[in-house]
């Protein structure tokens, strides 16, 4: 690959985890309208194609990766959360309970072939006191993540076990990721 690669996304999180990869990239936040209803993997597909395609756009030629991650708690499709008693609720849903994290990739290579793909990792939490709800949010941890929680922070403590990839809970499938930039030409061991 001759050109670096450019990752459609704000997250913080995601940044972290691409710089694991090693690939030289940037972030270009990706101005694209997502849609909020829909079948969980369906959904998380096509706002990742949305955000890559967006930024592909305003870059053609360049090797564009955009992501998208929800949690899905009994047929509810939980995002980021509006207010802390949005934060609330969503908590409240989670606590000793399973739930699903699906997020969906889409690359879209120097040449402009598209390939999307999505992965799903289970999630049990343990049961949560309103004590530990409160807590919680008073840290601003939830405030930004999808499903009002943060794996790898300070709500790890409330994960009794998943199912599936890690990094796909943080928010980037990274042996997905891997394989995707490999079909695209990327050099990744």
């Amino acid at each position: 690959m001759n050109q670096s690669l450019i990752l459609a996304s704000a997250s913080p999180r995601r940044r972290e985890l691409m710089a694991y990869t090693g690939l030289p990239f940037e972030v270009i936040t990706a101005d694209a309208e997502e849609i909020k209803t829909g079948e969980p993997e369906a959904l998380v597909m096509e706002n990742a194609r949305r955000k890559a395609r967006a930024v592909a756009r305003l870059h053609p030629g360049r090797l564009v990766l955009g992501a998208d991650t929800v949690v899905c708690q009994d047929g509810r499709v939980l995002g980021k959360p509006k207010d802390e008693q949005d934060a609330r609720d969503m908590l409240r849903a989670l606590s000793g309970k399973s739930h699903t994290v699906y997020t969906g990739v889409c690359v879209i290579s120097g040449d402009g072939r598209e390939t999307v793909s999505a992965d799903a990792s289970r999630v049990e939490f343990v049961p949560l006191s309103e004590d530990a709800i409160s807590w919680y949010i008073a840290t601003g941890e939830p405030m930004d993540k999808a499903g009002a929680y943060a794996v790898q922070g300070r709500a790890g403590m409330f994960v009794r076990s998943i199912t599936g990839s890690y990094s796909n809970v943080i928010g980037l499938p990274m042996a997905l990721v891997r394989d995707m930039l490999k079909d695209a030409g990327a050099e990744l061991p």
